[in-house]
């Protein structure tokens, strides 16, 4: 088909497009009155276009996953949110939301991510720090108090207990009166990259596969709308990877994901097209345009070639980002905004369906009201008054992000095979050939600054003598026994017969071959806890311990 042929046939989808959900203007001009096209592309025969890069809405998606993209609808704004307990966390929600965020974004605190409730030793001094505190559905009908679940799609970054934090969100959207199937948005539910980059497991790797394949299974039947995974490059990326190693291993992670649900039964077409992607904004800003091009080509080849998917969208790579928090410094903090609004530029240049911008503070404690707002109107002002969102993948057939984007293909691909030679991303991981990789990077970067080979502006160049940071968020001791009160309090109340046998039940089906799903969502409903539903799984999986690399 020729470029003319292929350029009518996505003029076509994209009129479909519009007639379903029309465009955000009747007309895109800029100040010097000149029309911006929805797309631009050459107008003659280009060698590789129609397999390389082909019309966005086609595969295999270079140019982007919609055949309007942003001419339709903005990217998601979210801004990753969390601290403290439930009510404090649930003013700042509704404060974003106010703000003009489209989506949620919740952070969970460590003890909350690692299956802990907030009375255990193992919190101690760790509650509500890094995110909210969730111990159990009475947290989680207060975090989401008067903020409508049909209405809202809401992101998840949890993953070992990615199951027990869903049931409870399914739980609450019930008690609003709202079906599970009228509810959006994604869990995290990426154990493979905890095992090699963030270490927030509980259960060793076979067992968490199963976990991860029972909600697949459950949410294709019950919660439709929900992206089950999002298959994370981002905590890649923050633990010293290159671009094309975040690329790589998060795609490797993704092949091992889909081979566990087809090898558990389900089709690949059931499931696929909700999976999800999540990635790393870094600094580079062409660099960072080229590997998300590039990371939609390969998802789309390798579903497509690899797994014979046939619904175009089991082929399309849809992706959150976040910008790269391991960027930004102590130091002149206001640097960081400059430095947020490039990582969000490659983001939206790259075509993100949703995006969260970190805020000037974060290398010092948690952002204040003050920092998120600017955060967040760093991406209404990209979209708003930049015009990169008026025309789709602006910088396609720039000499330079084409190279970038075929290298980082076959280098990332390289990575793969490999990664498949050793038995899979499963295997590669439990011989620590991954976090080697990792650390090699991240200790190559680190020579290179100390060096003074790379610049860090207000690092090792351009400093100034700084006083102490004022105005910092605070989160306060009394949280912890606050929380510990509250869970105390819920305990007492509670059908304490019910949740002994609905824990009981949650044992025999991990003992066996049942999905668990059901059973966690039974557990939760009783008021059970987190850490009670996660302490019966370890009872049964036990627990991983962590590879060491030499």
């Amino acid at each position: 088909m020729s470029i003319s042929e292929k350029k009518q046939a996505w003029q076509s989808q994209a009129e479909k497009s519009i007639a379903k959900a029309p465009e955000r203007r009747t007309s895109f001009r800029n100040s010097s009155d000149i029309e911006v096209e929805r797309c631009y592309a050459p107008e003659f025969d280009y060698p590789g276009y129609e397999e390389q890069l082909s019309f966005p809405g086609q595969y295999p998606f270079t140019r982007g996953v919609q055949p309007t993209m942003y001419r339709g609808r903005f990217w998601t704004m979210r801004q990753y949110a969390g601290f403290g307990n439930a009510a404090e966390s649930n003013e700042r929600y509704k404060y974003l939301l106010s703000a003009g965020q489209t989506g949620l974004s919740i952070a969970f605190d460590l003890p909350t991510q690692m299956g802990y409730d907030s009375d255990a030793s193992m919190s101690r001094g760790e509650v509500g720090k890094v995110g909210v505190a969730i111990d159990s559905l009475a947290d989680m009908e207060i975090l989401f108090d008067g903020i409508p679940l049909d209405k809202v799609s809401t992101s998840m970054t949890i993953n070992s207990t990615a199951a027990i934090l869903l049931a409870m969100y399914i739980a609450v959207a019930e008690k609003q009166g709202v079906s599970a199937d009228k509810i959006s948005g994604t869990i995290q539910n990426d154990i493979l990259k905890e095992y090699m980059a963030r270490g927030t497991y509980i259960y060793p790797p076979k067992e968490s596969m199963r976990v991860i394949t029972d909600i697949f299974a459950y949410c294709k039947d019950n919660v439709p709308k929900w992206n089950t995974i999002s298959i994370s490059g981002y905590h890649i990326r923050e633990a010293g990877s290159s671009a094309v190693q975040e690329v790589a291993f998060t795609l490797a992670d993704g092949i091992a994901y889909v081979e566990a649900a087809v090898k558990a039964g389900l089709d690949v077409d059931e499931f696929a097209p909700r999976l999800a992607f999540f990635f790393n904004a870094h600094n580079d800003l062409l660099e960072e345009v080229a590997k998300f091009r590039a990371a939609r080509r390969m998802w789309g080849r390798i579903m497509r070639e690899r797994f014979k998917a046939k619904d175009p969208r089991s082929q399309m790579l849809r992706f959150h980002t976040q910008t790269a928090g391991c960027t930004l410094t102590a130091q002149q903090p206001d640097n960081n905004i400059m430095r947020v609004t490039l990582q969000a530029l490659a983001a939206v240049l790259g075509g993100t369906q949703s995006l969260h911008t970190n805020s000037r503070d974060e290398a010092l404690a948690l952002p204040t009201e003050e920092s998120v707002r600017i955060a967040l109107r760093t991406q209404q002002v990209i979209a708003y008054e930049s015009g990169v969102a008026d025309s789709i993948d602006p910088l396609a057939g720039s000499f330079m992000v084409e190279a970038l984007t075929d290298k980082i293909e076959a280098q990332a691909l390289a990575y793969i095979e490999k990664i498949d030679a050793l038995g899979g991303a499963v295997e590669a991981i439990s011989r620590g050939f991954q976090q080697k990789e990792i650390q090699d990077s991240a200790y190559a970067y680190q020579r290179a600054i100390e060096k003074n080979e790379t610049i860090i502006v207000g690092v090792n160049k351009f400093t100034v003598e700084e006083g102490a940071p004022q105005g910092l968020l605070r989160v306060k001791e009394e949280v912890e026994v606050n929380q510990k009160a509250a869970l105390a309090k819920m305990k007492a109340g509670r059908d304490g017969a019910r949740v002994e046998s609905t824990l009981k039940a949650l044992e025999q089906a991990a003992k066996g071959t049942d999905n668990l799903m059901p059973f966690i969502l039974d557990a939760v409903k009783s008021y059970a806890t987190l850490g009670e539903v996660a302490n019966v799984l370890r009872g049964v999986f036990g627990v991983h311990r962590e590879t060491v690399v030499l």
